[in-house]
C-alpha cells in the first residue's frame, strides 16, 4: 500500500514522496490478508443495500480487486496519491481517484462513505492521528473502518528482540535493510501492537467491534502453518485486523 504523511507544515518530505512514487516498492498485501478482511466487511454489510466502500491507500488495487467478489453489490471507490499506483489499479477496480488523507484531505464529502478499508497504510504515515480525523470525516455516523496493520508484537518478533535483533516489519532507513531479516525496504515509519492499536483507534472516535489476526505472506514456507495457527491469538499474529465503527 501507498500514503503520505505531513510535516509540521502538512507537507511529506520530498524524500518520502518519491520513495513512494517508486514503481519498484511493493504496494500490493499478501492475499490471506485481503481475503480475511474482506470476509470481516461482507458480514458487517450482511443485510444492507448498496453501501460505498472507500479503499484509502488503495495502491495498485490488487487488495480491492481480490475483495471484489465478497462484496457484490456494493460500490468500491480507490483512493491513492500515487499516480504510478493509480494508473495500475485503474486496471484492476472501476473507480480510482487521487487524494491525500492530510493537507487539502481526502476528495469526498463529509459522511459520503459506509467504510473505510485502510489497509497497510498506518505504518507508513507521519500524521496517524490527522489520518483517523479525516476517515472520521467522510465515514458517516455509525461507517465501519476495516484496518489492517503489522503487529510488532508478532510471535517471531518477540523471539527476535529477546535474541538483540530488529524485528521485522521495522525499519531504520528508507535505503536498505539494517539489523533485521527481510530485503524489500516498504517504508514503515510506525508500529503497533494489539492494545496500542485498539487505544489509539479508540481515543480517535471510533468503537472498537472486534481485533483478529491474519497471516504474513512474507514468512519463510516452512514456518507458514505456525503463523497461521498464531492468528487465533491476535496479540500474537502477523498482522492486525480491527474492525471499528464510527461514534
Amino acid at each position: 500500500m501507498t500514503a503520505t504523511g505531513t510535516t509540521t507544515a502538512h507537507t511529506p518530505p520530498a524524500e518520502l514522496r518519491d520513495f513512494y512514487e517508486n514503481p519498484a516498492v511493493p504496494v500490493a498485501s499478501g492475499t490471506p490478508r485481503s481475503l480475511r478482511q474482506a470476509r470481516m466487511l461482507a458480514h458487517a454489510l450482511t443485510g444492507t443495500e448498496q453501501q460505498t466502500i472507500v479503499d484509502i491507500g488503495c495502491g495498485d488495487g490488487t487488495a480491492a480487486a481480490t475483495a471484489a467478489p465478497l462484496l457484490r453489490g456494493h460500490r468500491i471507490v480507490g483512493v491513492d496519491w500515487s499516480q504510478d499506483a493509480l494508473v495500475r489499479a485503474r486496471t484492476r477496480m472501476p473507480y480510482a481517484i487521487r487524494g491525500e488523507l492530510t493537507g487539502g484531505g481526502l476528495p469526498l464529502r463529509t459522511g459520503a462513505a459506509d467504510a473505510v478499508l485502510f489497509s497497510e497504510v498506518i505504518e507508513h504515515l507521519v500524521d496517524p492521528d490527522a489520518a483517523l480525523d479525516e476517515i472520521r470525516r467522510v465515514l458517516r455516523p455509525g461507517g465501519h473502518l476495516m484496518l489492517s496493520t503489522p503487529n510488532l508484537a508478532a510471535w517471531y518478533n518477540r523471539a527476535l528482540l529477546l535474541a538483540g535483533v530488529q524485528p521485522v516489519f521495522s525499519e531504520v532507513s528508507l535505503r536498505g535493510i539494517h539489523g533485521r531479516p527481510g530485503t524489500e525496504v516498504v517504508g514503515h515509519l510506525r508500529l503497533y501492537t494489539a492494545r496500542a492499536l485498539r487505544e489509539f483507534v479508540a481515543a480517535s472516535g471510533f468503537d472498537v467491534v472486534r481485533l483478529a489476526g491474519a497471516p504474513f505472506h512474507g514468512v519463510p514456507r516452512p514456518l507458514r502453518p505456525l503463523d497461521r495457527v498464531a492468528c487465533a491469538r491476535p496479540s500474537l499474529a502477523s498482522i492486525l485486523l480491527l474492525h471499528a465503527r464510527r461514534n
